[in-house]
Order: C-alpha cells, then structure tokens, then sequence
C-alpha cells in the first residue's frame, strides 16, 4: 500500500524506489481482482436468487456459469494476494516488526475470511446438481458476507495507517498499551470501508453488464443476453448515486483527519478561505498551479459548505513531511479522474431509469449501451485511482506522522529488488494471461453449447436447461433431458448434457 512516487530526500536507501516499484505493481495488478472476489459473488447469488424464486431457467444458467468465473478468479486472486502477503514482511520489515502487534489484527482477519471464502466456495461449486434448490443456495449466503469481512480487514490495517491510534509510545518509540479494538475502528475507518466496499460492487456490476451490453449490439438479442446485463446493471445502477454520498462523506473526513493529504488532493499551497477548486491543474514547486480549470471558492464550500471554511495547505508542514508537488499532483489527478468518472456513472444511472420507466424493459438505445459497455473499464480506473490518491497522498509516511517509509524499507540490496520486480512482472504477466485465456475458453465452450441446443429438440433448449435434477445417461433420449428447475436434488456426475458447463 505504498507509493510508487519517490520522495525526495538525501538520505533516501537505494532500496527504496524498487521496493515502492514492486509492491505498487503487484498492489495494482492484485486490485484488478478484488471487485470480483468481493462483488461477484453477491452478484451470482441474486441471480441464483431469481432462478429459484421466478422458476427461470436461464437465470439458473448464468449463475451457474457466473459461479465458475468466480471460482476461477478466486484461483488467480490467491496467487496475487499471497505475493503481497509476503511483500509486507520482506520489503517492509521495519513497520512490520515494529507496529504488526498493535494493527496486525486486520491481516488476521483477512485470513479467516480468504479459509471461509475458499471452503464456501468448494461448496457452492460442488452443490450444483448434488444439493436441493433452496438448499444448496442458502449454503452459498454466507459467501459475499466472508468476502466483505476480508475486505473489513485489509481495509482496518489501512485505515490505521492513515490515522494510527490505539497505543502508547515508550521511551525508544515503540508501541506499548496496545488497544486493539481503538486500533481496529479507527476514526476513518467507516468511511473508507463502505466507500470501498460499494466501488468494489459498482465496478463488479458494471464490468459483467458490460459483457452483455456487448454482446447485445453485435446481435445477441435474446433473454440470456437480456438477463445477464440486467441483474448486474441495475445493482451497480442503484449504488450509483449512495456511491457519490459516500465519496463527498470520505473525502470529508479526508479533511477533517488529514488534512495535508487533502490539501494534496486538491493542490492547495497556502492555508486559507476562499480556496479555489483546481480540475486537472499542475502544481509547481513554488505553489503556482498551471493548467486545469479554477472555480472560485469552490474547494472551501465543498470541504465546509462555506466560503469561509480554511482550508490547511501543504505549506502547513515542513517540507519533509509531506508530498512533494509531483506527488500532489498526481494525486490531484486521481483524485479528478475518480470524481469525474463518478459523476458520469451517476448520469448513466439516470439514464438507465430513465429508458426503464419510458420502456419497462431492457434499454435497447445503441448510444447507452455502448456508455454501458465501457462503465465497467472506467470503474477499474476509478479503483486504481483511487488507491493512488490514498497511499501517494500520504507520503512520506508509511504509518501516518510516526513512521516513514524510508524507515521501513528492507535492508535487501537494491539489484536484488530489482531482479525480483522483474521476475514478478513476467509471472503476473503469464497469470493474467492464463486468467484471460481461461475466461475466453469458458466463453467459447458456453456459446458453442447454446448454438448447438438452440438446433436441438425444445427439451434441449438452453433456455430450458437448469443446473438442477437428474442427467441423462449415455444414449439417453432428449425427453429424459432436464426436469424444471426447483424440482430437486440432482445426483450423479454431469453427463453428456448440450450446453452443460459444468
């Protein structure tokens, strides 16, 4: 969770830049994954949910399907969790030894979570034609709430590493008195927390819908395309606008417990009222800002509903302990890209209330599809945006006002450090390669059975095809097929069943 920016200073270890290279590559690469692992999973089980609820055997299919990608993803987001894992205590030992009793908590419950979330899993995979409907579908509730309570975890050690408390401090400097629960809910911790929780659904909904808003303008028109974009569309849709109240309320508390941070958020120099907002302005050395487009005012009234709200400047703090201009503007532009991309989410959402209460069906304007199709790819920048606004802002701290990262850098040689960002680059570069080959396989295999069932008898149709009851044997006939869904247990393996992706 640090930066890649480097921090300007003297006395920098050269093992600092590849330390900040290689754990903000892996972070970033892993982030990519985590609105699945943490969304995808409610996502599925709404679905289920319909299939069970309705008797609709298409909404059973792409949970079913939904399922595998999500076990899929589980897989790939292991081998990335497990790397940054590692990198905390090899690249990071100096905060790590030092503060891991007092915020280490969080990495514990995380853990717990990562076991139930994998055993839940298994489950929900095995129970696919081997458990009863309602059943197998009230084993798989707990699922999204484990993958929520990693989330509390990760986002608990953060959260204290932005506004450290529950300690005292010796006459060495090092921690003692050690409450955990005030370590644990620290005073951004809510805020954080459900910001991050919701984009991770946002950008979940939104990246599946999209798949099916594509497939819709190349022709795809039918109720499994249908389906498919509008469950996941209109949960991202309907957390749209709490997300904008969520991130004002984040970006609020931003101000009131950090507020050199925010003042690098928004590249404010000099403490003061009447602050100007800046959108997509450079911040020089010397305070001036070029570039962007300046409202007046406008920072001061969003920060305390007021012109005369002061606002704290960077030049608030020595130089040394706080972000440098290049720093404080990259995180300004995280900042205006998150906002920004926000913003027009909010007006697609409307959008598609809009085409819903006119139509009282899926939105067949080509305009908002191709918006919808792109929503998902702008959430993940907004997610890597805004994990770089978070951690660049923070600099040069790595446990806010009582550790740098200089003072928590490995003593590993630099080379070494190098060799292995190398090396991790190549792996990753190999692992997401397989995710996507895997991704499109399943794909292709899913299309090429529902072409070859839609030519089928009706008792083959896909849309009539459920993940529940009994399979054909070999040489079976088209009538022993499939029975409704909801009518019970399935037993036995799959067999020979067109479009059966089990």
């Amino acid at each position: 969770m640090l930066s890649t920016a480097v921090h300007l200073a003297t006395d920098t270890p050269a093992q600092l830049l590849p330390s900040r290279q290689l754990m903000a590559f892996t972070l970033a690469s892993h982030i990519l994954l985590v609105p699945f692992g943490v969304a995808l999973p409610f996502i599925t089980l709404v679905m289920h949910y319909r299939g069970l609820r309705r008797d609709d055997p298409v909404a059973m299919k792409l949970a079913r399907r939904w399922s595998a990608v999500m076990a899929v993803q589980f897989a790939i987001g292991v081998v990335t969790g497990t790397v940054l894992s590692f990198e905390f205590g090899l690249l990071w030992p100096g905060m790590m030894g030092r503060w891991g009793d007092v915020f280490g908590l969080g990495f514990g419950v995380e853990a717990w979570a990562f076991f139930l979330e994998a055993v839940m899993i298994a489950i929900y995979l095995y129970g696919w034609r081997r458990l009863k409907p309602w059943t197998h579908f009230w084993l798989a509730v707990p699922l999204p709430l484990a993958a929520m309570m990693g989330s509390f975890g990760i986002i608990a050690a953060n959260s204290w590493m932005n506004t450290p408390q529950g300690f005292s401090l010796d006459a060495q400097g090092n921690p003692t008195d050690v409450d955990v629960r005030r370590a644990v809910f620290t005073p951004i911790l809510g805020t954080e927390y459900w910001h991050f929780v919701v984009a991770m659904f946002l950008t979940a909904g939104y990246v599946v819908a999209g798949v099916y808003a594509v497939g819709w303008l190349r022709g795809r028109r039918d109720r499994y395309h249908k389906l498919g974009f509008t469950v996941p569309f209109t949960v991202a849709a309907i957390l749209t606008p709490i997300q904008g109240f969520l991130g004002d309320s984040a970006a609020r508390s931003v101000f009131q417990k950090q507020p050199v941070k925010f003042a690098a958020m928004e590249i404010v120099w000099k403490t003061d009222t009447h602050v100007p907002e800046y959108v997509f302005g450079r911040l020089h050395s010397d305070g001036s800002v070029s570039g962007g487009i300046r409202i007046p005012q406008l920072d001061s009234i969003l920060a305390g509903f007021s012109p005369d709200t002061k606002v704290t400047g960077l030049t608030s703090v020595p130089a040394e302990n706080r972000p440098t201009a290049a720093e404080a503007t990259l995180v300004h532009f995280c900042f205006d890209v998150m906002a920004m991309i926000g913003s027009v989410l909010i007006l697609l959402a409307l959008w598609y209330a809009w085409l819903w209460w006119r139509h009282r069906d899926m939105p067949d304007n080509r305009w908002f599809l191709r918006c919808a199709s792109f929503a998902g790819v702008a959430c993940l920048v907004t997610v890597e945006c805004g994990w770089i606004a978070t951690e660049v802002g923070r600099q040069p701290w790595i446990v806010y006002h009582h550790m740098r990262v200089s003072e928590a850098v490995t003593q590993t040689r630099a080379g070494g450090i190098w060799t292995m960002l190398g090396v991790v680059v190549v792996v990753y570069v190999a692992v997401f390669g397989s995710f996507l080959a895997v991704l499109l396989k399943m794909r292709t295999r899913w299309r090429v059975a529902d072409e070859a069932a839609a030519g089928a008898a009706a008792a083959l149709d896909p849309e009539t095809d459920t993940p529940y009851g009994p399979r054909p044997r070999p040489g079976a006939g088209a009538a022993t097929a499939g029975v409704p869904s909801g009518s019970g247990p399935g037993t036995g393996p799959s067999e020979g069943r067109p479009g059966d992706d089990h």
